[in-house]
């Protein structure tokens, strides 16, 4: 985390971890995180359930975020966002 002056600013995205969390939950978590975040700012959800890889793509879109993914084994990384 990099300080200037009396504010911090954090320097690596918020992250969920929903492995092992079957759909809807991981959707459910993004959308609450979502909410309380600034548009322009960044999340990354970390997903196994395969359904996940549909789910929050098409939730991003019809939101109007912007979500990349990515896979490494069988974690689905999703780098959001928020618009």
């Amino acid at each position: 985390m990099a300080c200037t002056g009396c504010s911090c600013l954090t320097t690596e995205p918020d992250t969920i971890d929903a492995r092992g969390l079957k759909c809807p939950l991981p959707v459910l978590k993004m959308e609450k995180r979502l909410a309380g975040l600034p548009p322009g700012a960044s999340l990354v959800v970390l997903a196994t359930d395969p359904m996940a890889k549909v789910d929050i793509p098409l939730f991003c879109r019809q939101k109007g975020h912007d979500c990349t993914v990515t896979t490494d084994g069988d974690v689905l990384h999703f780098a959001i966002v928020k618009g």
